[in-house]
Formats: structure tokens, C-alpha cells, sequence
């Protein structure tokens, strides 16, 4: 079986390192695509089809929480793990009552981001 491909959509260039470094950890997982904002993450998910996508909630364009809908009214079977600096209860609740798997917050340790993506 192949390598886990995730598709990376955060404003940040940070976080792209951080994300890439944390998967670089393991040979389970690859990047196989990266997204400034939610419409971009939105386009390319449709065109990469990657297995796994962390989601941004704050970005220009169009916000992680809006992008997550359209993709998993696209692919109901969508898997989502949100990164995000805010710890807010209210929006961990809306994040799962849209369907995303997971949440991550930000700044995350190389472990911690592995075991919720391994988790979703």
C-alpha cells in the first residue's frame, strides 16, 4: 500500500514546515499538495484527491470552516483535521457538527499532529 497523502491548506508558510517537518517523521505520510486558503483547498482537493486534509479555520478568501463544508458535500467520506491557533469550544463544536474529524492546535508537537492524523 501506497504512502497516506495529505493535502496541507493554511496562510502560513510556517505551518507548511511545520506540518511537512511533523510528516517527515514517519514514511507513512506525504504532502501531496499545498493550499493558501480555503478556495484554493477546496480546488485542489478535487483535483489531488489526497486521503487526509488539515484544514485552517482563519485564512483569506474563503475561511477552513466554509472549505470543509463544500468538501465534504463533495466527498461525504472526506477526511478533515483542523489546525488552528483558537482553542474555542464553540468552534471545535461546529467543526465536528460539519463532519471534521479531528483538531489540532496550534503551535502542535511532531507527536501530538501524527497521533490525531493517524486517529482521523
Amino acid at each position: 500500500m501506497g504512502k497516506i497523502r495529505i493535502l496541507v491548506v493554511d496562510d502560513s508558510p510556517f505551518i507548511h514546515k511545520a506540518v511537512t517537518r511533523a510528516v517527515n517523521t514517519t514514511k507513512e505520510y506525504e504532502i501531496c499538495g499545498i493550499a493558501k486558503n480555503g478556495k484554493e483547498g477546496v480546488e485542489q482537493y478535487a483535483t489531488l484527491k489526497p486521503d487526509l486534509v488539515t484544514m485552517d479555520i482563519t485564512m483569506p478568501i474563503m475561511d477552513g470552516l466554509e472549505a470543509s463544508k463544500i468538501i465534504i458535500a463533495q466527498d461525504p467520506s472526506a477526511k478533515i483535521v483542523m489546525l488552528s491557533a483558537m482553542g474555542d469550544e464553540q468552534l471545535m463544536v461546529n467543526a465536528k457538527a460539519i463532519g471534521i474529524k479531528g483538531f489540532i492546535q496550534k503551535p502542535f508537537k511532531n507527536d501530538e499532529f501524527i497521533a490525531i492524523i493517524q486517529s482521523a
